[in-house]
């Protein structure tokens, strides 16, 4: 008798082969095709490529399943929080339902695990009771020193709905800066084609950012940003080209040198708004201690 297996809603309209390796088992590409070929999966009864997009409630066919052994891949370390590190997290917690949270996330953490980078938002997300029974989904990145609203999803459905909110730019978020120098308020954007490194290749990609200049010292501005796309450090690299970098950025510094290193880079993602199921959302983060003192301090 073969193995059936029911597709979730979490899998609708992914490729048959990526949910066959998160769902059923790790095989190489080459044998996925090779049994789809030779009737060993089926879907519906039905004989399918690699590429066919599952709906919900599919039925699954697989013979033999037991014949075959898992690809031997490296495990993924994760890192796993103290029962305190999970406790914390109620506290940065703005907004939870069940297809999604709203945290203010707090500097010095990446959002995931990375070579450098063991401790991680998602992997204590994951430990915490915002996320039982259910697993933390990415829809988009801030920096590790950045603080601020993150959106996490809480099922595929909820992920692939952000993401593709995210994609048509149909997500609108507002960050706040302090930078070095005196920004003139005739700055209303900054449109630029940044240049980025994929795999040795160079690609050039445009990147828009609305400005609006809140106060000014002659030394330091408080910047309010609104991104309107969303390349890999965009915020900080436009004001870096255009001689305003954030206070306590280590890397994108026009003094190449250490007086940014340990200092906290003072840029926080303040607010998110979005519409779903026709219903507007709107979230806003406070500011961390580190932001709120230099705040205070440079614009009395």
């Amino acid at each position: 008798m073969p193995d059936k297996i029911i597709v979730n809603k979490d899998y609708n309209n992914s490729r048959f082969d990526r949910w066959f390796k998160n769902v059923v088992l790790n095989l190489p590409n080459s044998l996925i095709q090779k049994l789809l070929r030779t009737n060993k999966i089926k879907v519906n009864n039905k004989r399918i490529k690699s590429s066919y997009r599952l709906s919900t409630g599919d039925k699954v066919l697989v013979f033999n399943l037991k014949k075959y052994k898992p690809t031997d891949l490296q495990k993924k370390i994760h890192y796993l929080p103290t029962i305190k590190e999970q406790r914390n997290y109620d506290n940065f917690i703005i907004y939870d339902d069940k297809d999604y949270v709203v945290i203010n996330k707090p500097r010095g953490i990446a959002v995931q695990a990375g070579t450098k980078n063991l401790k991680n938002v998602i992997d204590i997300l994951k430990k915490t009771k915002h996320f039982e029974n259910e697993k933390p989904y990415i829809v988009h990145r801030l920096d590790k020193e950045t603080t601020g609203i993150f959106l996490v999803a809480k099922n595929r459905e909820a992920a692939q709905f952000f993401t593709s909110l995210f994609r048509i730019r149909k997500i609108h978020k507002t960050y706040l800066a302090i930078v070095k120098g005196e920004v003139s308020s005739n700055l209303k954007s900054m449109e630029d084609v940044l240049e980025y490194y994929e795999k040795n290749r160079k690609i050039k990609l445009k990147a828009n950012t609305t400005v609006r200049v809140l106060k000014t010292n002659g030394k330091f501005s408080l910047l309010e940003l609104k991104p309107i796309t969303g390349r890999k450090h965009q915020i900080r690299k436009q004001l870096y080209i255009r001689g305003f970098p954030i206070l306590g950025d280590s890397k994108y510094n026009l003094e190449k040198n250490k007086k940014s290193i340990g200092q906290s880079m003072l840029l926080h993602s303040h607010k998110i708004k979005f519409i779903k199921n026709n219903k507007k959302y709107s979230y806003s983060a406070i500011l961390d201690d580190a932001f709120e003192r230099k705040k205070k301090l440079y614009f009395r």
